[in-house]
């Protein structure tokens, strides 16, 4: 199987790990392996995790060798489950890469993509709620909340509507039928900005994988996971994920709950550790490379 992911801020993400071979680090993302095959060159043990089948294969295929290497298919929000099946107590570092692959989003037949014609799927795992179950089961009310709150689509009611008349009609079944209804949601002037489709199959994709809430339960486990001065680090795409990132390095920097005026703090709560940078950014010459990695972040967060 032709697993190709061009893995973005490559060198940064391995470099803010700050891997040695007495350390263990968990790859949750681990897809077609780039990332983790530099990991595993550096680290006394990897573990490398991702909930896609197809991932799963081409893992084995690469790194199915490897004395150091475990290779798991689960999602990554079940880190304790993971790491209590393989014997492991604590770990020295977490790196996930969010968001679809280059291999989902080129593979038609996933339904990921709103550039191909391919039945509505979207499932990272293959498994469990479709696409294809979200457009033709969802109240209006639900598909309206959803594109508002995971797609910040501002055409939300008209798109849902759109979707909800059509369907009375024949189910919707592939992505081209999708598109097609929201191009007829969109005045023609906000087309020319970005493709009419981009926010919806966004949103959709987020809700047919739980990945905001997946995302948050995360940092939390992986937090207890670590040991003192393991490090977690976080490449996002999107405003939406990349909030949750943000915002929950910088309240486990500064859980201070005291108010501003307090001259000192009298809450007791104490730090839990720093960032060792804020954000970094993918550079020009990677852009030129891999337009797909723009809106990329990368954020860590050290443990104390």
């Amino acid at each position: 199987m032709e697993f190709v992911h061009k893995s973005v801020l490559f060198d940064e993400a391995i470099d803010s790990l700050n891997i040695d071979k007495n350390k263990i680090i968990l790859d949750g993302t681990a897809g077609g392996g780039g990332h983790s095959k530099e990991i595993s060159k550096r680290a006394k043990l990897l573990i490398a995790v991702d909930q896609d089948p197809d991932a799963i294969e081409v893992l084995n295929e690469r790194l199915g060798n490897l004395n150091n290497v475990r290779i798991v298919q689960n999602n990554f929000e079940n880190i304790k489950d993971i790491l209590s099946e393989l014997g492991i107590e604590k770990i020295d570092g977490v790196l996930l890469d969010l968001g679809v692959s280059s291999f989902q989003l080129d593979t038609a037949e996933r339904g990921f993509s709103y550039h191909s014609d391919a039945p509505l799927d979207m499932r990272m795992s293959k498994s469990g709620l479709s696409a294809k179950d979200v457009v033709n089961t969802y109240s209006k009310e639900e598909l309206i909340d959803i594109l508002y709150k995971y797609g910040e689509e501002k055409f939300a009611p008209r798109i849902a509507q759109h979707i909800v008349e059509e369907r009375k009609i024949n189910p919707i079944e592939t992505t081209a039928q999708l598109v097609e209804i929201i191009k007829k949601s969109y005045p023609k002037k906000a087309m020319r900005d970005s493709h009419p489709a981009r926010k919806t199959f966004q949103a959709i994709r987020i809700e047919v994988n739980a990945e905001l809430d997946r995302l948050s339960k995360t940092l939390d486990d992986a937090l207890e996971c670590l040991n003192s001065g393991g490090r977690i680090s976080v490449i996002t795409f999107h405003s939406l994920e990349d909030r949750i990132v943000k915002d929950r390095f910088a309240k486990w920097e500064n859980p201070c709950t005291c108010p501003k005026e307090f001259p000192v703090c009298v809450c007791g709560k104490k730090p839990l550790g720093k960032r060792p940078f804020k954000s970094k950014a993918p550079s020009e010459a990677e852009l030129k490379e891999n337009p797909r990695a723009r809106s990329s972040r990368l954020r860590c967060f050290e443990k104390i």
